[in-house]
């Protein structure tokens, strides 16, 4: 597989990356150890080098899977983890105090099995610390040699602006698919402004964008898109047209409309890395084939046309948790 630099950070990881939560969170599908290893072994074999984890997964398990899954190649990949969603004793807080931050650190340090993290998310932003803080903090961590780069998770423009000027930041992830397009307004902009990489987090729509969920699709008691308004049956019902667009198109392309959705990412910017999680070895497999699925200017232009007139239903989050993100 082809690889992409993080903007201009220096940080190059695999064009297409995998997203770990699913493994041990938030889905209704766990893996057990051994499952979790063989998946990023079969990642890495496949070309992966991007793995992103973080420490509200489990919370704390999915660290150890994706630190113990990959410790026989830790010297090829980059492990991207995230901290302030959760305390050191694994408890629920949105902090990012300077001291919980280099405190939380230490642990992932130690379950990821490393001497440094090669990429630090901030989780989402803490409205009661101020974001020069939080860069000062990652900072001095990064002088200590236990980060190589820092990036943040579902900030504005302004938040990415100030982190930006205390230390560089690497990379922004933030939600970004054909069904969720924000990001374009002010974030992508300031991210080619100002050379930091993009990371779309459920690039697939969390599922919906691959043609496998429909309006009948239930989901088990643990998975938290039982909890997302933009999967209420009817939301499903009324968004299945961003899906036919897609299936349309692939069935010209001889793609699946997974494929299509994660090229078409792809296609955005040169320094966009989309990370698609999955369970299934097959989805990793398809997943990976949208790198070799080529999009011309014209179909750009012609999904960006059909998909601007269609009205996506269904908030991405409930209230209370949107109202943590900076778009």
């Amino acid at each position: 597989m082809q690889s992409r630099e993080l903007g201009t950070s220096g940080l190059e990881v695999s064009a297409l990356g995998l997203g770990c939560m699913g493994m041990s969170y938030h889905r209704s599908v766990l893996l057990s150890p051994d499952e979790a290893s063989s998946l990023l072994r079969t990642a890495v074999d496949l070309g992966v080098t991007f793995f992103d984890t973080a420490q509200v997964y489990g919370p704390f398990t999915n660290e150890v899977l994706v630190g113990q899954g990959l410790a026989p190649v830790r010297d090829g990949v980059i492990i991207a983890t995230k901290f302030g969603l959760c305390d050191a004793d694994g408890n629920p807080t949105v902090s990012s105090r300077p001291e919980l931050i280099k405190e939380t650190t230490e642990g992932s340090l130690r379950r990821l099995g490393v001497d440094s993290i090669d990429l630090l998310y901030q989780h989402r932003v803490d409205p009661d610390v101020p974001i020069e803080e939080v860069a000062g903090a990652v900072k001095e961590l990064i002088d200590g040699g236990k980060v190589k780069y820092f990036g943040l998770s579902e900030p504005s423009a302004d938040t990415i602006r100030r982190a930006h000027a205390v230390q560089p930041v690497a990379a922004i992830e933030s939600e970004y698919s054909l069904w969720w397009r924000r990001p374009e307004d002010d974030v992508l902009p300031v991210c080619e402004e100002l050379g930091i990489g993009f990371v779309p987090y459920s690039p697939l729509g969390r599922g919906f964008l691959t043609g496998a969920i429909d309006e009948s699709t239930t989901f088990d008691d643990s998975d938290n898109r039982n909890t997302l308004p933009r999967f209420t049956s009817q939301a499903r019902r009324a968004n299945q047209a961003i899906v036919d667009l897609l299936r349309d198109l692939g069935v010209q392309k001889g793609a699946t409309p997974a494929q299509v959705a994660l090229a078409w990412l792809l296609a955005r910017r040169p320094w966009i890395v989309p990370i698609p999680g999955t369970t299934k070895r097959h989805r990793l497999e398809e997943n990976l084939a949208a790198a070799n699925v080529d999009l011309t200017s014209i179909d750009i232009a012609d999904i960006d046309r059909a998909a601007s007139a269609i009205t996506i239903e269904g908030d991405r989050y409930p209230a209370d948790v949107a109202k943590r993100t900076g778009l």
